[in-house]
């Protein structure tokens, strides 16, 4: 079994997810990320903040299931991952995003 510090922070941080919907987090101080699909949310806290280093107060993750599409002559599905939606303590922000 790993522990949370054998875990490389950019292994558990995949890539930020930009949208509509997360920029309008972003005004609430809350930062959507796609996460690798094992990370717990105290693996994803930390990595937040070691890699950006900022305060989080709390992590939401969704698992997003792929979507059944059609591919030629059958039918396959796209791939399926994990989201987090991590909430920085006042002040904080996390530069990445453009904002």
């Amino acid at each position: 079994m790993t522990t949370t510090q054998d875990k490389d922070p950019r292994q558990v941080i995949l890539r930020p997810i930009i949208s509509e919907r997360s920029y309008d987090l972003i005004n609430h101080n809350r930062y959507t990320f796609e996460v690798a699909k094992t990370a717990n949310k105290v693996e994803i806290g930390q990595a937040v903040e070691s890699i950006f280093d900022v305060k989080v107060l709390s992590v939401n993750t969704i698992n997003v299931s792929g979507k059944r599409k059609r591919v030629r002559y059958a039918w396959g599905y796209t791939r399926s991952w994990k989201k987090a939606i991590v909430t920085l303590a006042e002040g904080n922000t996390i530069e990445a995003f453009g904002v």
